[in-house]
Parts: structure tokens; sequence; C-alpha cells
């Protein structure tokens, strides 16, 4: 999100005062990397298609502490999110924009477009029933699509995961130093990973991959 927000709206449920900070119509939402003009860029000929970048800008992300082994929490979240959370270690579930990372065995990362942010973090102080955590940190990440026939090298110049697909099928998900920043990383497809990282890195990993994808040639999508 920008770095100024709009409170239009606020609540209290369930004891905590709720509060929605999706900036509001008068405020322009700008993605951590605004000012790398990734738009403009996307417009501009590109010198091969080896490794396509794009931001998923503007997601919110709600980070969820809950028992795994509570079916009548799961079950909560489920009827939330409309899909399941991934209980194995190192999974991920989706249903379109929305997806659901496996962080530890009680935490998950869960992302969704960045205007549906509020109405699901109430959703979850409404219907979710017992102890749990909910953190909304939307603004504090971005997500970066890496895909391509090349993708994978650039990966593999930047961090030490296999990414072989018997090793890193599509849907497993693995927090990892990246270029001596880190970053969340799930396999989408063969040849498409998506990144979340932290705001506060975003320039430098941004030109990191730049440089690593410069004996492929980089793309940028809108």
């Amino acid at each position: 999100m920008s770095d100024s927000v709009v409170i239009d709206k606020a609540n209290v449920q369930g004891g905590v005062d709720l509060m929605n900070q999706i900036p509001g119509g008068e405020i322009l939402g700008e993605s951590p990397l605004h000012h790398a003009e990734l738009d403009k860029l996307a417009s501009m000929p590109a010198k091969g298609k080896g490794v396509v970048l794009k931001e998923l800008k503007l997601m919110g992300h709600l980070t969820l502490r809950c028992d795994a082994s509570n079916e009548e929490q799961t079950s909560a979240v489920e009827s939330i999110l409309g899909f399941p959370l991934p209980l194995k270690p190192l999974t991920s579930t989706s249903k379109g924009d929305y997806a659901a990372r496996w962080l530890s065995p009680d935490e998950w990362l869960i992302t969704v477009p960045g205007l549906a942010a509020f109405d699901v973090e109430a959703a979850f102080r409404e219907r979710l029933p017992g102890h749990y955590s909910l953190v909304n940190g939307s603004g504090g990440s971005t997500i970066l699509e890496l895909s391509g026939p090349f993708a994978v090298d650039v990966l593999k110049k930047s961090c030490p995961i296999d990414f072989h697909p018997s090793e890193f099928p599509a849907g497993k998900v693995v927090s990892s130093v990246f270029a001596k920043s880190g970053a969340i990383i799930r396999r989408i497809e063969d040849e498409r990973f998506e990144l979340v990282i932290r705001r506060s890195f975003a320039d430098y990993l941004w030109l990191w991959l730049q440089d690593a994808s410069l004996e492929y040639g980089l793309a940028i999508e809108k």
C-alpha cells in the first residue's frame, strides 16, 4: 500500500479494534516498486523472454496462527476462504487470486486481492472460534512473479534450494535466503514461481533480478 492510508471504517470484533487500512479513492495506492515504473518497462520491446517478471502489487497479506488439529477452526477458515488451509508442511492451497502458504505447523500466510483484505480480516474476527492470532501485514510485503524457460536458472543464482520438479513440485512453498535477503517462494507451475518479499528489500531484489536475468533476456509484464 502507499505510505499514507485512510482509515475509513472501524469496528470492534472479539475485543479487537479492527480498522480498514485500504487507501481511499483520494489516495493512490503505491507498491514498493512504483518508482521502477514497471508498467512503462512492460510497454517497451524486450530483449528476449528467457525470464518474465511481474509484480502482483497491492495484495492483502494476512498471517494466521491457529491449531491445525482443531477441526472447528480449520472448517471456519475454509468457509471464509473457499478452500482449505494447507496442513502438510511446505505446501500451499489456492483459489483464483486467493492463496494460503504453510509456514510452520501452526502458521500460514494468506494473500488476497488488496481491496478484499479488510473484509476477509473482518470475517476471520467474526467467525473463527477459539484461540488464534491474525495479523494484517498488508503493505509490508509485495509479490514478484518470475516465469519463463530460464526462471529456475535465475532462482538457482539467488538461493540454495533444489528446484528440480521431483523435489520442488507445483504447489510447494519454502522460506529461504534469497540474494542475501529472504523470500517465501511458491512454485505455481513448472516454469512459474511466486516470491513474497519484504517491502524494504524490494528495490534491492528488483536490481538483483535485473542483473541475474541479463544473460537470459528479461521481459516485464503488467
